[in-house]
């Protein structure tokens, strides 16, 4: 299974191909995509990006994972969240969320299993 092309990333919004909605804060990986709700794993700015943000895109079977840290890079992403994809085998990129995007959309584009966590507007 691929994984889906981002579309589109202008302000406010991040569309993914093949899919209808429109995302603020998106989690991808090989054959889907979904809102990321901060809530769920209690993520704020800082400490960041936790290891449970990006155990289901882990699990979806992602080999490279893709982290953006927003627009404005405000969006941390502590070691323990690295060493926990790297301990699995996971190649990881930190990234501002604009080159997120093309570095996201490159790898897929060259049958990549890759996924991420992109935030939008941070």
């Amino acid at each position: 299974m691929s994984s889906p092309e981002i579309a589109s990333l202008s302000w406010g919004q991040m569309k993914v191909k093949g899919c209808s909605t429109t995302y603020k804060d998106c989690k991808v990986w090989p054959g889907g995509s979904r809102t990321w709700d901060w809530r769920e794993t209690g993520t704020n700015h800082s400490p960041g990006v936790q290891p449970a943000d990006l155990e289901e895109v882990v699990r979806k079977g992602a080999k490279t994972v893709v982290i953006g840290r927003g627009m404005s890079e405000a969006l941390q992403v502590p070691p323990s969240t690295v060493d926990y994809l790297k301990k699995n085998g996971i190649d990881v990129l930190v990234l501002q969320t604009e080159k997120a995007v093309e570095e996201y959309n490159a790898l897929a584009a060259q049958g990549v299993k890759v996924g991420g966590s992109l935030p939008f507007n941070l």
